[in-house]
């Protein structure tokens, strides 16, 4: 995408890296999301893989979960890390690939990588290499990489498309990828969607998780395999961030793939992006067909008056079998009031279900019983209000975002305790 609803990729990217400054030059500083040695140990690193870090890389540390799960990186390997930050992934890469391999540590952050640069030059490490430069473009080669590992940077990135074709063409054929994002299960919202920084807070530039599997099919990557999730958010600080977390369901998960041998041609990317199947599924989830079957009614009633009236205007006539056109518009009318009341199992509301049959119930009256405009246009309104009512609770209904287990929510709990106490 080029912009969100009027804000550039570039207003985007100075509120990430607003974010992140914060983070690396003041990480004891309150934030939304947890931070440093132990958001590390929640995101479930192991001991093994922390020893040796400096506190200077792991006080900045603000991955959202462990990619190294993945366990694809082997000595001698070259490695890309996309969102390096202060470089607690980039230094246990550089440990595994050893002194006949190499880590190009990427990221967008000026304080991260001066942060990075001063702690590889203190500790004389030599297979690191630091690139200034975002995730839509890569400054490497084709086919360069072993392995490309990220965490929690992909949910930042506006243009994700672009981003995961760039890992693509990067990596070697059959080179591999782990991954930790923030991905989500109920569609963000637009009113949402138009602030950068709630683009910087994880939550709203995520993408739905069907969604974001399906980007990197599309992009031509294979053996897509979902290795653990979990409620990364369950161990936020902020109330707000947990409660808008919730709302969208979002979720913290792990993943390990391969890259195929060859990316698919724009047009057959293309094709599955509009799959039909694809599309309806995403107009479940935004609860639209609600919508859709109101307009349908609609344009079954007064559009195909307004098709009669222009028709004779230009001398055709068209005959209407009224009783067809009739039962056509309280066909709609019903399936919409019927699709409504399907949304309380997700929004536990009655209301829009008893507008919505009081809606068509009142256009039913009208087109069998005994028609009144006004009675109609009213019948419509209703019914327009019992959909925009539907929509607006099924946008804000909780749904479940963690798959947490019992352990994760007691680590949660005594984090969150003691985030209270400090």
């Amino acid at each position: 995408m080029v912009a969100v609803l009027g804000f550039s990729k570039e207003q985007i990217k100075a509120a990430v890296q607003d974010m992140y400054t914060m983070v690396a030059k003041n990480p004891g500083a309150p934030l939304h999301f947890p931070v440093g040695k132990k958001a590390c140990e929640l995101a479930g690193y192991t001991a093994e893989q922390m020893d040796g870090l400096s506190a200077e890389s792991l006080e900045s540390f603000a991955g959202v979960g462990c990619p190294f799960r993945a366990d694809v990186i082997k000595p001698g390997d070259t490695v890309l890390d996309v969102g390096s930050g202060s470089g607690t992934d980039v230094l246990i890469a550089s440990k595994l690939v050893g002194e006949g391999g190499k880590v190009w540590a990427l990221d967008l952050t000026a304080a991260m990588r001066k942060k990075l640069a001063k702690m590889l030059a203190r500790e004389g490490i030599k297979n690191v290499e630091i690139l200034a430069a975002d995730a839509e473009e890569i400054p490497l080669p084709d086919e360069t990489v072993d392995v490309v590992t990220s965490n929690g940077v992909l949910n930042l990135v506006a243009d994700k498309r672009q981003a995961i074709a760039e890992i693509f063409r990067v990596l070697k054929p059959k080179g591999a990828v782990q991954i930790a994002d923030i991905v989500i299960s109920n569609p963000v919202t637009p009113d949402c969607e138009d602030d950068p920084k709630l683009w910087a807070e994880c939550v709203v530039g995520a993408t739905v998780d069907e969604n974001y599997l399906n980007m990197f099919r599309d992009a031509g990557f294979e053996q897509i395999e979902i290795i653990r999730k979990y409620d990364y958010f369950a161990y936020s600080p902020s109330k707000d961030t947990r409660e808008i977390a919730q709302q969208f369901g979002a979720y913290g998960t792990e993943l390990r793939m391969i890259r195929g041998e060859k990316a698919p041609a724009k047009a057959i990317q293309w094709m599955k992006r509009l799959n039909p199947a694809r599309i309806l599924r995403d107009f479940q989830r935004r609860g639209l067909w609600g919508a859709v079957s109101f307009l349908l009614a609609l344009i079954a009633c007064y559009g195909t008056l307004a098709t009669v009236a222009l028709l004779s205007m230009t001398g055709v006539t068209l005959a209407l079998n009224d009783q067809i056109w009739a039962g056509t518009i309280v066909l709609f009318s019903i399936i919409t009031a019927l699709v409504i009341a399907m949304g309380i199992k997700k929004h536990r509301s009655m209301t829009p279900m008893v507008l919505a049959v009081m809606g068509a119930a009142t256009i039913s009256y009208t087109m069998f019983f005994n028609y009144n405009i006004l009675i109609e246009i009213a019948g419509f309104i209703i019914l327009a209000l019992s959909t925009f009512l539907d929509f607006d609770k099924r946008r804000w209904s909780k749904v479940p975002g963690g798959k947490a287990n019992a352990q994760d929510k007691i680590r949660a709990k005594k984090f969150l305790s003691k985030s209270v106490k400090n």
